[in-house]
């Protein structure tokens, strides 16, 4: 098979979604088919470019800018018309939410061939930004045109799927592919990744938003006196939640590591005590990062988001525990029950079980390339 991605960005561009799309195109092209991915430059990137990461023909469209996480880029839909020309897919894989997809209904090559949607979130329409909320309004009759043609539509798990507003016209034919991992022996820890003290090691991972409720994790770690915290990742919030540190008087406790490189992660993972994601709301679909937690043998604490594939991944009480979302007495609590390093091995070990039956790479990409070749067929 010739596949096509058609995403926001890709490696290395950091994120759950680019790095779930790198490892499933890495792996069906070590599978045999022919796997290429068209997406966006970082935004003030003016230029289109073509290279191979990892044997993956990546064409990376000139955006102008991102406003509310959305990539502008006017050339976009003549570079598709050339990639679809040029690679001659049999199949697309869109990867949504991208506004830069919609160019696929004004294309009679794209309308020829099958088309897979991999949705990853909603955009809520009463999101707290106003630019989202009007946005949406604008976007949706876009996006529901592109589903209505879609040949199948993947959720990553139930819950995001049956509290999806948006999908509900299209159930009947919507899968549920939860994401996967790869298998990746840990490289030796990095405990100088957090500040000097005594105590549990606590790690977070991903964008620093709103959505992600680190505000409210750094309430909760004032509760917890013996806890340390490592944060990984860049965003918009960094210097609010810096801000937050010090009000808390945590901030000798917590380390803002920025964005990191993948051994460095990894060297995270292998050095941490237990794994902490205070995600608000359904803008958290799945988590991917909680799989490489579990991976790594880490206990979670999450929070137990209705409608979010969380619940899913992370069964509370055995491989982590589930709080409310927003509760930072709740997280506290959390973070103090594990301080007990027996039921964080217990939890840590029963999370690595579940991982390596439910949520490999490989059994993920299987489920992929069996889609593609029912829509085929």
């Amino acid at each position: 098979m010739r596949i096509l991605h058609l995403g926001k960005y890709y490696a290395p561009e950091r994120g759950g979604i680019e790095s779930y799309t790198q490892a499933l195109c890495e792996w069906t092209a070590a599978a045999g088919h022919a796997v290429a991915a068209l997406v966006h430059q970082r935004p003030g990137v003016w230029r289109t470019t073509r290279d191979a990461v990892n044997g993956i023909d990546v064409r990376r469209v000139a955006c102008i800018a991102a406003p509310v996480y959305t990539p502008v880029s006017p050339t976009y839909p003549l570079e598709l018309s050339r990639a679809l020309r040029e690679f001659v897919p049999d199949l697309l894989h869109v990867h949504l939410p991208n506004p830069s997809c919609f160019a696929l209904l004004a294309s009679a090559r794209a309308r020829g061939i099958p088309w897979v949607v991999h949705w990853h979130s909603d955009i809520p329409p009463d999101a707290p930004d106003w630019r989202l909320r009007t946005g949406y309004r604008l976007y949706k009759p876009f996006e529901q045109a592109l589903l209505k043609r879609a040949d199948a539509v993947v959720a990553t798990s139930d819950a995001y799927l049956n509290a999806s507003v948006a999908l509900a016209p299209w159930r009947t034919k919507a899968r549920v592919i939860a994401l996967g991992a790869s298998d990746i022996a840990l490289p030796s820890p990095r405990q100088d990744l957090w500040l000097d003290g005594d105590g549990v090691r606590w790690l977070a991972v991903g964008r620093l938003s709103h959505y992600k409720g680190l505000d409210v994790l750094l309430r909760a770690l004032a509760d917890v006196p013996d806890a340390r915290l490592a944060i990984i990742g860049e965003g918009e919030c960094a210097n609010a939640l810096r801000a937050t540190a010090t009000d808390c008087a945590v901030a000798n406790r917590v380390h803002f590591a920025g964005a990191v490189d993948d051994a460095t992660l990894l060297a995270a993972y292998a050095a941490a005590d237990a794994f902490v994601l205070p995600s608000l709301n359904r803008g958290e679909a799945f988590g991917l990062v909680l799989l490489e937690a579990m991976r790594a043998r880490l206990p979670i604490v999450a929070s137990a988001i209705p409608g979010s594939g969380i619940g899913e991944v992370v069964v509370d009480g055995e491989t982590g525990l589930l709080v409310p979302p927003g509760d930072a007495n709740a997280l506290a609590c959390a973070l103090a029950r594990l301080r007990d390093a027996d039921q964080r091995a217990r939890m840590g070990a029963r999370g690595r079980e579940r991982f390596e039956a439910c949520f490999t790479l490989e059994r993920s990409a299987q489920r992929w390339l069996g889609l593609y070749e029912d829509v085929l067929r």
